[in-house]
């Protein structure tokens, strides 16, 4: 049977107990009280004696352990296993996080989860750096280092939250390094030529004219303006307000004289929480998530029917295939406008405030960029889809090509 002795100068009590080869052992409790002592030298023959019996597999040291920490401490162990802890996590991410992230933490812990396989019902202390090197690397394998990068940034918060939690001891997915992108995953989004924007605007439907505008005259992300209701329209001070998506940057944006008209054109109805583009949010609505995968998709196909994408070819299956890039994309019109502003001498930190992209010289030097420069840049912008639109040779944005692909 376990017992106890001091060392004449020490004021803890040694647990002395036999050990899986039958030796007397003798272990540090660092325990001043005798009875807490006594209990763990209990547990620690108990341990010696399964190891003994080749019986002490992972999961008993685990429960072993749990005794003494709470015979010690009168608290339980903390303790999950790595399926139901980020399992969990995933699922509360909906009360603080956009529905897109959240989808997208949610993925990535489900695809850890499947990496993981056997592991994934271990304790959360187990997992391992290596662990989240295996996944990051086969995410690599199917997509492109963005893409592993971006999982890895999204598992990182998943294991930071355990380490806070007191459920590890660090956080794996820190330890690693985010990888090196080659020169085939660096391909830039350009601006459209004029030439191709006309192009694309002819052959759209009016309610993809609309927000093909509201993009060049506003450079917003397409769920941004996708998302836009009447209330976001302050006709009054010819203003565009919103919240965006990606950032929660509170956007306040001058109309271009443009999208006024268009505006104006357009069935307001009596309810200002009725949306923009009534079909766009509809289309969205048909996906869990209400993400703007769907639009992305429908512009695309239009881009490939005025020959500027090719159709999307995927390498590998669902969710774990990558996609061939294309340098042109909703996006580009992000790039396209900043182009015009530039061309139109607009200063940069009046763009970069209209845009939305977060400006060092703004942080920096403390600017304030005031409605009245904005409103100024966006009316020194032409109009790009009037009936008599003006010479595309002397409107092609800087850092397009000018011959455009047709």
């Amino acid at each position: 049977m376990a017992s106890l002795r001091k060392l004449p100068n020490s004021r803890y009590w040694i647990a002395c107990f036999t050990a899986s080869n039958g030796r007397q052992t003798q272990r540090s409790t660092k325990q001043t009280d005798r009875r807490k002592a006594q209990a763990m030298a209990e547990q620690f023959e108990k341990a010696a004696k399964l190891a003994g019996q080749k019986r002490l597999g992972e999961a008993q040291a685990r429960r072993v352990l749990a005794d003494i920490y709470e015979t010690v401490s009168g608290e339980k162990l903390l303790s999950a296993t790595a399926r139901d802890y980020l399992t969990r996590w995933a699922e509360s991410r909906k009360a603080d996080t956009a529905p897109n992230t959240q989808a997208a933490y949610a993925q990535v812990v489900r695809d850890f989860i499947e990496s993981l396989g056997k592991r994934a019902d271990l304790d959360l202390s187990q997992i391992s750096k290596a662990d989240v090197s295996k996944y990051r690397n086969a995410v690599r394998e199917r997509t492109s280092a963005a893409t592993a990068n971006k999982s890895l940034k999204y598992l990182r918060v998943a294991m930071g939250a355990a380490h806070k939690d007191g459920l590890t001891q660090d956080n794996p997915a820190a330890l690693l390094d985010t990888l090196k992108r080659a020169a085939a995953d660096r391909q830039q989004r350009r601006a459209f030529t004029l030439p191709e924007l006309r192009r694309v605007y002819d052959a759209a439907t009016d309610e993809w004219r609309s927000l093909i505008q509201f993009g060049l005259y506003t450079g917003q992300r397409l769920g941004d303006l996708a998302r836009l209701t009447w209330q976001n329209v302050d006709t009054t001070r010819n203003e565009l307000r919103f919240v965006t998506a990606k950032t929660g940057r509170q956007m306040i944006i001058p109309l271009a004289p443009p999208l006024i008209a268009l505006i104006e054109n357009m069935d307001a109805g009596d309810d200002p929480a009725a949306p923009l583009f009534p079909k766009a949010v509809a289309d969205c609505a048909k996906v869990k998530s209400k993400s703007a995968a769907p639009l992305s998709k429908q512009f695309h196909a239009l881009l490939v029917s005025v020959g500027l994408a090719k159709p999307w070819t995927t390498t590998g299956v669902g969710k774990h295939g990558a996609r061939n890039l294309n340098d042109v994309s909703f996006h580009s019109l992000r790039h396209t406008a900043t182009s015009l502003f530039k061309n139109a001498g607009v200063s940069h930190v009046v763009v970069q405030d209209i845009i939305g992209h977060d400006s060092e010289a703004v942080s920096r030097n403390y600017t304030h960029v005031d409605e009245d420069a904005k409103s100024k840049a966006l009316a020194a912008l032409p109009d790009i889809f009037a009936a008599a639109p003006p010479d595309a040779a002397q409107l092609t944005p800087r850092g397009a090509k000018k011959a455009g692909r047709g």
